[in-house]
């Protein structure tokens, strides 16, 4: 943000700070959805890479298309544990997958 709007917000009362000061989060709760957010990125891209659909990987891995979208998109209701096993399912490697986690913010 540039000084100046900062400056111009901080005198009408509002309060400057980051995402992770605003919601509390510990280094490692910010450096864990940093990692989830990496994989669901990397397993959509890998997956239309491919060129596989929703609903064609949702059969591949026997879940649902609305749940390969809520992994893709980084819902709180899917684990890490699924989408590093569809990640391997799409045949991401160790070396990959250890890239993807590594690159994280």
């Amino acid at each position: 943000m540039k000084a100046n709007k900062e400056k111009k917000l901080k005198d009408a009362g509002w309060k400057i700070g980051s995402t992770n000061e605003f919601l509390e989060l510990t280094p490692e709760e910010s450096a864990y959805i940093e990692m989830k957010l990496a994989l669901c990125n990397s397993l959509k891209e890998k997956r239309i890479k491919k060129r596989i659909s929703q609903v064609a990987f949702a059969k591949k891995i026997a879940s649902s298309q609305s749940r390969v979208a809520k992994m893709e998109a980084g819902d709180p209701s899917v684990s890490i544990d699924l989408i590093m096993k569809s990640l391997l399912t799409l045949g991401i490697s160790k070396k990959e997958l250890a890239q993807v986690i590594s690159t994280s913010k």
